[in-house]
């Protein structure tokens, strides 16, 4: 099964240029059915707004976007190449505009445009779809605080901790870290430590900033 990324959550920020108010918004969605609800939803909330731009992507299936009036190219295809740009999948993208007054010219409204959809991405966070191995962890009290670095610097995600005589964790690994894990916990404790592979799941979890490659 591939990997890939997708938006953590909904994401919603907004900024002000030249007096024009920018809403980005951004949500996961797993058809194109359920980007065009959230693109519908969007435009009766803020049927006043001068523009409600979009893009989204759906893996192995639609890639759309819509300028909704501003002038071609300065809007949703900027949005869609920040999608595009940040690897994410399963997306919708909206921002809404409210004019100020004030032109911003096609490159103005290209930087504003890509802000919104960035700043919309931001906000969601991202999540990596995969194969995770679940693994059952008992460890004595000695390691655990050691056990728990290096389960980050692995990539892994500690889902369940129950605390007894000893410490019993539960714990998701990307498939292809589980091995490099398993050995640095052998070599690390001497084999004292032993962790043992419950079954997989494929889904998605946040991105972690010291994930390794």
């Amino acid at each position: 099964m591939e990997e890939y990324l997708v938006p953590t959550g909904f994401g919603e920020d907004e900024f002000i240029e030249k007096k024009s108010r920018f809403i980005g918004r951004l949500w996961p969605a797993e058809t194109e059915e359920e980007a065009l609800a959230r693109i519908q939803e969007m435009k009766k909330q803020h049927y006043d707004a001068t523009h409600n731009c979009w893009a989204y992507i759906i893996r192995d299936g639609a890639v759309r976007f819509s300028d909704d009036g501003e002038p071609g190219g300065t809007a949703g295809m900027p949005m869609l190449q920040v999608l595009q740009r940040e690897g994410l999948y399963n997306a919708v993208c909206v921002v809404t505009r409210y004019f100020g007054g004030i032109l911003l010219g096609a490159g103005g409204l290209v930087r504003a445009y890509t802000k919104g959809a960035k700043i919309a991405v931001d906000a969601a966070g991202k999540s990596m779809k995969r194969v995770w191995t679940v693994l059952y962890l008992p460890c004595p009290y000695a390691w655990y605080e050691r056990v728990k670095l290096e389960t980050a610097a692995y990539g892994g995600i500690i889902r369940n901790t129950d605390f007894g005589s000893e410490v019993e964790l539960e714990l998701l690994f990307p498939e292809a870290k589980t091995p490099e894990f398993l050995e640095r916990l052998t070599d690390m404790t001497a084999g004292t430590v032993e962790a043992m592979e419950t079954g997989t799941e494929y889904r998605a979890f946040p991105v972690q900033e010291n994930e390794k490659d």
